[in-house]
């Protein structure tokens, strides 16, 4: 096995990428900082690929790795944002304001947008990665319980959330907002 670490390395990158990849786009502002992840995440992996679990769990470490990788970014981000203040307002004072992104969210996007990270990871990882509780139990080194009690009072937070912005749930569980036809 030591002497087929880069075989081992480059069979969990093939299985993965792809995975790993979807988890950081989903969860970046645009594709450049989605590749920065996913580029991060797997060069993680490569310094400790001896310590890659075998079969699916190298799927759950590669998870669990990206999250915090994906939470460094989001801070260094956020210490750029502080320290471009003064020149954003500079230059909203040279040239006017402008849209913020041009694009319009739904009012779903804005209540998923409200609720606590936590509650987003948790409700991201079942509906965008197809996690079960027990893979997710697994990447964040909690117990399956734990993730039930969590993942339950995240769906009844976001479902509070939905109600309070006049959003319903149909039958066929496609979410409207309030006064809209499907």
């Amino acid at each position: 096995m030591d002497d087929d670490w880069p075989a081992r390395f480059e069979a969990v990158y093939r299985e993965t990428y792809h995975q790993i990849t979807a988890y950081a786009v989903r969860r970046c502002d645009s594709p450049q900082d989605a590749a920065d992840v996913v580029a991060e995440t797997f060069t993680i992996a490569w310094r400790r690929v001896r310590e890659l679990p075998p079969g699916q769990d190298a799927r759950l470490w590669l998870y669990g790795v990206a999250r915090k990788v994906l939470a460094d970014h989001r801070r260094s981000a956020a210490r750029r944002r502080e320290r471009s203040v003064e020149l954003d307002t500079e230059m909203a004072d040279l040239y006017g304001s402008s849209p913020d992104s041009g694009v319009e969210l739904s009012v779903i996007a804005q209540v998923f947008g409200s609720l606590s990270d936590d509650d987003r990871e948790l409700l991201s990882l079942v509906a965008w990665e197809g996690l079960g509780r027990e893979e997710i139990a697994t990447m964040l080194g909690l117990s399956r319980n734990a993730v039930r009690i969590r993942l339950h009072r995240a769906r009844r937070r976001f479902s509070r959330a939905l109600d309070e912005a006049g959003v319903r749930s149909t039958t066929e569980s496609r979410m409207v907002p309030a006064g809209r036809s499907l």
